[in-house]
């Protein structure tokens, strides 16, 4: 006799459980708590030492100086999006490749590994200008720069990734006729992604960053942009508007690509947690 099936037994039916939503909760809680309580410290410290706005400014008038100059705020968030995801983009389609290739040529990783490591050293502010001088102050430094500051975490967590693999797995599958292509695609791949979204995880937000540096050295939009203009007029809140947007962006880009690796490798075992409500 068969079993009859309903959708309350489904997955589905569990992620929206009681204890499911209590295990959301006691995950969401304690970080809004530490930011609500951050604030309160925060505007009870200015009202007690009487702390000059242009000093710094309280939570109460950075929120007036956001909600003032939002739509402002909005559009300028939208064109540092871009240089970031263009950014981030760019840095995944090369640094993936690159990474395969410096694991799978040895040739390759003598010769291009230790430019990769001295490129790191130069300060990205310090190329910025010379961007400005070759492609003008358009969005295309700004990308150049997110993609300088984001590509080598993911180059380094995919070739740790790759070379994590077990020796015998590999033994295993060419003793059954794999070729490299599907011992690959099968194993290697499979076994190094994650190490990849932990790259993935910190490119992200090595990208803003990257993104308001461009802006910084030169650019006419962007909250890059916003800030120096603030700063310059000694705005204290719009400058601390400004940063909060920023900031968000980040944690909602970092959020994204979490989520986009629960979906991706729900399979693997460092998901198990997530999964069962345990992190």
């Amino acid at each position: 006799m068969k079993a009859k099936i309903t959708p309350s037994d489904g997955p589905s039916a569990a992620n929206w459980s009681p204890s499911h939503r209590r295990e959301t909760a006691a995950r969401w809680i304690p970080p809004t708590v530490a930011v609500f309580v951050a604030v309160v410290i925060w505007e009870v410290t200015i009202r007690v030492f009487d702390i000059k706005p242009f000093v710094l400014p309280s939570p109460i008038s950075v929120i007036e100086a956001a909600l003032a100059d939002f739509p402002s705020l909005m559009s300028n968030s939208w064109i540092t999006l871009q240089e970031v995801m263009a950014g981030f983009a760019l840095s995944v389609l090369v640094g993936v490749p690159l990474a395969v290739m410096i694991v799978s040529w040895t040739l390759a990783e003598r010769a291009i590994y230790p430019l990769l490591i001295g490129s790191q050293v130069v300060p990205k502010i310090a190329i910025a200008p010379l961007f400005i001088i070759w492609f003008g102050f358009g969005i295309a430094p700004k990308i150049l720069v997110a993609f300088l500051v984001a590509f080598l975490p993911i180059v380094i967590d995919t070739i740790i990734g790759l070379r994590a693999t077990e020796i015998e797995k590999i033994y295993l599958a060419r003793s059954m006729g794999a070729s490299r292509l599907q011992v690959f695609f099968k194993i290697r791949l499979p076994n190094a992604m994650p190490s990849i979204f932990g790259g993935l995880k910190l490119a992200i937000t090595l990208s803003v960053t990257g993104a308001v540096v461009g802006e910084f050295i030169g650019a006419d939009r962007g909250l890059g942009r916003v800030i120096v203009v603030a700063n310059g007029n000694l705005d204290t809140p719009g400058l601390f508007a400004a940063v909060t947007v920023l900031s968000a962006m980040g944690v909602a880009l970092f959020l994204f690509i979490n989520l986009l690796e629960r979906i991706v490798i729900r399979w693997h075992v460092s998901q198990r947690g997530i999964r069962e409500g345990w992190l």
